[in-house]
């Protein structure tokens, strides 16, 4: 799922929230999206929109998290001129631009109770009060909401109103992760690939190699569906020989050895990065064979030495591997991509090996 509106897989549970979510569209209640970032819940609202009878009215939208809580009733409900301080004109609320369509709610838990109170007003009487405002106006909205909260346990601890909630889940759809979803994980990986090739403008698709289509099948994607997309299309543009396929991907953009030191927490991480580096060249030590001998007292060139010595390390570990670069990487303390700078730093490939 990404924010062109199209929706992409074939598991079962995908398939399964995509009908529940066609079945909601028709009517006009409010439907509660629970999932976790990335899931692609603002895409099962606009369905949500797009396939009921509402569908040429407005889709109106707020991130409730987006602004504070001094904010968000004005947003909501609007302001007369003169309500508040920077009150110079009336504005109308997101309720009123949202007459006769759909109101999406995203980040809905973190709603003040202030502000809930007069959202379960709002939804059970059909008007909304402008701040400053004597008379309410009349508004027919239907509500979506979302969440990546449990809001039956916030309810049960007074964090969020528990008849708001009741009226807010006429239908609730809760979104399962990527890695839940059986097969899409190769499925959207080649239909974001092929897009950010195209983008790109190659010639050709040259996929994923067998090793790369393994880790993404690997790893738990806490990101979901919109890191997916991250990582894929991060692979295809650093990618520089589009006739071969993709040998190359990094999951984490952060993870670097020269991540910068200004605090405790990197101070820490770069001794960590150190001890990882260091222990390669400590392999030969603690009981492990020692990869290779080595005439210490002809050394005429110390970086030169330790530079082969490392390369023999790193060769014999792989070999010991058949070349599974994760498995290596572990085995030597390293994380991937710094077993990857290692590879191309002594230029070794499985080819040359």
């Amino acid at each position: 799922m990404e924010r062109d509106n199209q929706f992409v897989g074939q598991s079962g549970a995908f398939l399964d929230t995509v009908e529940r979510a066609s079945r909601a569209a028709g009517m006009s209640r409010p439907v509660l999206v629970i999932g976790e970032r990335g899931t692609g819940k603002e895409l099962i609202a606009e369905r949500l929109h797009r396939l009921s009878p509402r569908w040429d009215e407005p889709l109106v939208t707020l991130n409730c998290a987006a602004l504070p809580e001094t904010l968000i009733e004005a947003e909501l409900f609007g302001h007369e001129a003169g309500a508040f301080t920077g009150a110079t004109r009336a504005r109308t609320g997101r309720f009123e631009e949202a007459d006769r369509g759909t109101l999406f709610l995203d980040e809905l838990a973190t709603l003040s109770m202030a502000a809930q109170e007069r959202l379960l007003r709002a939804v059970e009487y059909g008007e909304v009060t402008r701040i400053g405002a004597s008379r309410p106006v009349r508004v027919d909205v239907r509500i979506v909401a979302a969440t990546n909260e449990d809001l039956p346990r916030l309810a049960d601890e007074g964090k969020f109103r528990a008849d708001l909630l009741d009226r807010l889940s006429f239908e609730v759809i809760t979104l399962p992760p990527l890695r839940e979803r059986d097969g899409d994980v190769e499925v959207l990986t080649d239909y974001f690939g092929r897009r950010m090739a195209a983008e790109l403008g190659w010639d050709r698709w040259p996929g994923f190699a067998e090793h790369v289509r393994q880790q993404f099948e690997e790893y738990a994607w806490p990101g979901n569906v919109r890191e997916l997309r991250n990582v894929v299309e991060r692979a295809v543009y650093r990618w520089e020989d589009w006739l071969e396929p993709i040998g190359y991907v990094v999951f984490d953009p952060f993870d670097s050895p020269w991540k910068p030191v200004g605090s405790v927490g990197h101070m820490h991480d770069k001794a960590s990065d150190q001890s990882s580096a260091s222990s390669m060249t400590e392999l030969s030590g603690k009981g492990r064979e020692r990869p290779s001998s080595m005439d210490y007292d002809v050394i005429d060139d110390l970086r030169a030495a330790v530079d082969a010595h490392e390369k023999s390390i790193l060769e014999h570990v792989l070999g010991k591997y058949r070349w599974n670069q994760r498995q290596t990487a572990k085995a030597l303390g390293l994380t991937y991509d710094q077993l990857r700078h290692c590879l191309k730093k002594h230029d070794i490939s499985k080819n040359s090996a």
